[in-house]
């Protein structure tokens, strides 16, 4: 249960690296972040799936490039549902997901 918790901490405290590395992504304060962990969590537990299934001829067709567009629009629709944070347009969710992605696989792999 602990490790959970500190997981999640971290996780969200990459969120605000992740917003202080990319301008167009603003997260206020470490509650937001930690709500908009769990909203991410829930997206891609639930909707990602979805989308990927649907998704896959032009993910084929474009060798998995489009599996980074479908992560962009996941993360900006995360910080449309959580009060707090904002994504000010496309090229920041793209690099705000890629950026949170890395920081995600780093967290899991610790």
């Amino acid at each position: 249960m602990v490790i959970m918790i500190v997981k999640w901490v971290l996780y969200a405290l990459a969120l605000i690296l992740t917003a202080w590395l990319i301008p167009g992504i603003s997260v206020n304060g470490l509650l937001s972040a930690m709500i908009a962990c769990v909203v991410i969590a829930l997206i891609n537990t639930f909707i990602k799936p979805v989308l990927k299934l649907i998704t896959l001829p032009i993910n084929i067709l474009t060798i998995g490039l489009f599996a980074l567009i479908l992560n962009a629009l996941l993360f900006m629709l995360a910080a449309w549902l959580t009060p707090g944070i904002e994504v000010d347009g496309f090229l920041s969710g793209l690099l705000g997901s890629v950026v949170f992605s890395i920081c995600s696989a780093i967290i899991s792999k610790i």
